[in-house]
């Protein structure tokens, strides 16, 4: 069962953000151990975190490896994007939002070949112009896609998108940073190749380290491709391999948050546990907001429930800083816009929040504009 809201937190403000996130009390608490880096038990714990990762992808018989990278979740992409790329290779990059940018920025500034499959930020990736893109584009060896893109929320076709690297021969690589743990996602049917993530998202855990989930065929075709020490996803799956360790300084507290993260996730109904009280977030917090006079920026069709962009009210009265400032005063963190062609701020549904906390974050935002004198 859920842990109950008021005993989820020790005191802090809910994070109605996209990460990092509300966590709960026991994974705070999980922090509170030291733990050498080459400790059996630390071990251990890295050995049963990999295999935990595998089984939340519904990896098939093909066999796929599971890697922890120190760092943020960028940090895990730019270790696959450096790592996996030949020194002729080149990336189509699908980008409809700041997080497929940033993308195309990491393979940019790698000096690694790379072109967009460009969409409007309220648009999920249309498969036919991806086609159109590798057929103008012959050279591309390697598709990136980003499944929940958290600019604004949306959820982009993955499955359609990984079919189609297959059938090209492409190596598929899926940024899940927003997704992973709370959208099921099974890498083998989808032709996913390389499927990145970041402990401090739909798992639940605090920031430290991304994962990698791999193909290993895809991985063993990387020899010496890498262009980072610390970031060579290659080297660093094969010390896990050889015995268990880190290349370098492991985040050991943060890793055993993750532990205990992964065993509430499975306590809640793993995935689609997760996904059902994430989906109850979401559902409430848009009824709500319509009542309120809100207007969300995506179409519904295309609105996933991890987060979710709303429109600038149309009030003289409205300031986004004074808004903002205003709810944190009541305790309530909210998150700026990133949509470019229009005004907007975003209210994450993850993390260690129910129900009962976006009704009281509604009720905060009703007073709140109470207070500025805005009307909806």
């Amino acid at each position: 069962m859920p842990i109950p809201v008021s005993t989820s937190r020790n005191g802090d403000k809910p994070l109605f953000t996209p990460g990092p996130l509300t966590t709960s009390l026991s994974v705070k608490q999980a922090m509170m151990h030291d733990l050498g880096s080459r400790d059996f038990e630390f071990i251990d714990t890295v050995r049963q975190i990999r295999s935990a990762l595998l089984a939340l992808a519904v990896a098939p018989e093909e066999p796929y490896e599971a890697i922890l990278m120190q760092g943020s979740g960028t940090s895990g992409l730019e270790a696959v994007i450096g790592s996996i790329t030949a020194p002729e290779g080149k990336w189509l990059m699908v980008v409809n939002g700041a997080y497929g940018q940033r993308l195309m920025q990491i393979a940019e500034r790698l000096k690694i070949a790379v072109v967009a499959a460009k969409f409007p930020e309220w648009c999920p990736a249309i498969v036919a112009k991806v086609v159109s893109e590798l057929d103008a584009h012959p050279s591309v060896t390697h598709i990136g896609i980003v499944h929940c893109e958290t600019t604004t929320g949306l959820l982009n076709p993955v499955q359609e998108v990984g079919a189609l690297a297959a059938e090209r021969g492409k190596v598929f690589m899926v940024d899940a940073m927003s997704s992973f743990g709370a959208v099921p996602i099974p890498i083998g049917d989808w032709n996913i190749d390389y499927l990145v993530s970041s402990a401090n998202k739909c798992i639940e855990g605090v920031p430290g380290f991304s994962f990698v989930l791999a193909r290993r065929a895809a991985l063993d075709q990387t020899d010496g491709y890498a262009r980072s020490l610390t970031l060579d996803l290659r080297a660093q799956w094969q010390r896990l391999e050889a015995d268990g360790q880190f290349r370098f300084t492991p985040p050991t507290h943060t890793i055993l948050a993750f532990r205990q993260a992964l065993a509430e996730l499975e306590e809640e109904g793993g995935v689609m546990g997760r996904a059902a009280r994430y989906r109850r977030n979401h559902e409430t917090l848009v009824a709500g907001m319509r009542e309120l006079g809100f207007v969300e920026y995506l179409r519904p069709e295309d609105q996933g429930y991890i987060i979710t962009s709303f429109r600038f009210p149309d009030h003289p009265n409205y300031d986004f800083d004074r808004f903002y400032e205003l709810l944190n005063d009541r305790g309530f963190v909210i998150y700026p816009g990133k949509v470019s062609d229009a005004a907007c701020f975003r209210i994450g549904t993850i993390g260690r929040v129910f129900a009962e906390d976006i009704h009281n974050l509604l009720l905060a935002i009703r007073d709140t504009l109470l207070d500025m004198e805005v009307t909806l």
